[in-house]
């Protein structure tokens, strides 16, 4: 989540969406659904699933706040026998500063029930060499998980230089300033980018938070640069939470509930699972999704007024 001159206020999601439409070349394609079933919520699809897969914010919460009503939802669709698990490109904050979050927003989900796309990005570490690690993240929250010898990129050009590669977790502390440092680094030296947080937007109680995915593909489009990235809608978070669900699940069983059509509901279907978005909270929030669906052909199995 970010906050002052990274939010976006009174724009609705029009800006959002144009751009992401305009990053469309860099998303997964899939073959969505020929129409959308509209439905209340998610107790009104629940017969039709074992296992919903649900975003955070704009489906759990927005910003610090739970969405009311859905604590009780999640604790009845477990106790009908359903496996529920949070599926968040929250990269910025560690594991256990979810869990808090979750806790002290009343919902009890065990570690194994959250997947982030942070925790994607380090299980991804392994596939790359050793490298002295340059982040986009907040220094509040340390180093804890982070790898060894990874430093904070704050305001001195010669961190960027001296970084080896670049990992981006959250914005919520990045700046212009910031953003062009790191692009005339990635001009002077080209280096791989590994990108945590692939949303573009994020919703907070004022508007929409700019997030790590808005500056990797401006970088990308200024640079050259080819980001890898490990949340949704990319193939990573959802081989981990695939790890997760339960073992025999069909894939037309597992639900994806989310309120981004671009991320939630483009990343479900490509990961082959079905998906429903929710209108009502997030990105949509007093806003049909209709003519947005038309314009991206981006077709969720469902429409929810609310989680």
């Amino acid at each position: 989540m970010s906050t002052g001159a990274n939010v976006i206020r009174d724009q609705g999601p029009d800006l959002a969406f144009r751009e992401y439409e305009a990053v469309r070349h860099r998303l997964p394609s899939t073959r969505p659904p020929a129409s959308s079933e509209r439905a209340a919520d998610l107790d009104a699809i629940a017969d039709q699933f074992d296992v919903f897969l649900l975003d955070a914010f704009g489906v759990l919460n927005i910003g610090e706040t739970a969405i009311p009503g859905v604590v009780d939802r999640v604790a009845g669709l477990r106790q009908r026998g359903k496996q529920v698990m949070v599926v968040t490109n929250a990269a910025g904050y560690p594991s256990s500063v979810l869990h808090a979050r979750y806790e002290r927003l009343g919902y009890t989900f065990d570690e194994a029930d959250v997947v982030s796309s942070r925790m994607a990005l380090l299980a991804g570490l392994g596939a790359h060499p050793a490298h002295k690690w340059g982040m986009v993240a907040a220094p509040k929250f340390g180093p804890e998980e982070l790898p060894e010898g990874a430093h904070f990129l704050e305001d001195d050009a010669l961190a960027y230089a001296q970084a080896e590669g670049f990992l981006m977790l959250g914005a919520s502390a990045w700046s212009e300033a910031r953003q062009a440092l790191f692009e005339q680094a990635m001009k002077d030296h080209p280096r791989q980018i590994l990108v945590g947080n692939p949303d573009i937007v994020a919703p907070v109680e004022n508007g929409l938070s700019r997030e790590p995915g808005h500056y990797a593909h401006r970088l990308a489009d200024a640079t050259g640069a080819e980001p890898v990235f490990y949340g949704k809608p990319f193939p990573a978070i959802f081989d981990l939470a695939r790890e997760r669900i339960r073992p025999g699940t069909p894939d037309e069983r597992v639900v994806m509930v989310g309120d981004t059509l671009h991320t939630d509901i483009l990343g479900g279907q490509a990961a082959g699972f079905r998906t429903a978005l929710i209108q009502g909270y997030g990105f949509f929030d007093g806003h049909d999704p209709a003519d947005f669906i038309a314009r991206s052909g981006i077709i969720p199995d469902f429409i929810l007024e609310r989680p």
